[in-house]
């Protein structure tokens, strides 16, 4: 897969994930966060009201420190894919 094509589905697969309205659970949730935050290159500081939730996402940015903004992008794409393939 191209550069170009990794792009075009991290964009698709980020606009699947918006639309979806049923909640994830906390896991995915992090780990989503971190990756995006990964393959968008944004390294602004978690801004949750709750200092445990930023201790959290700031723990799955940790995790996903050595990964490439490409290997964050397929890595959304993926948990994403299998995501919806595994829930009940």
């Amino acid at each position: 897969m191209t550069s170009e094509e990794l792009d075009i589905e991290f964009r698709n697969t980020v606009d699947r994930i918006n639309a979806h309205t049923e909640p994830f659970p906390a896991d995915v949730l992090l780990k989503l966060y971190a990756y995006y935050k990964k393959a968008t290159n944004d390294y602004g500081r978690p801004n949750s009201r709750k200092p445990l939730i930023n201790a959290f996402k700031t723990n799955a940015l940790f995790q996903a420190q050595d990964m490439t903004e490409d290997e964050a992008k397929q890595a959304y794409i993926d948990l994403v894919n299998n995501y919806f393939l595994y829930r009940k």
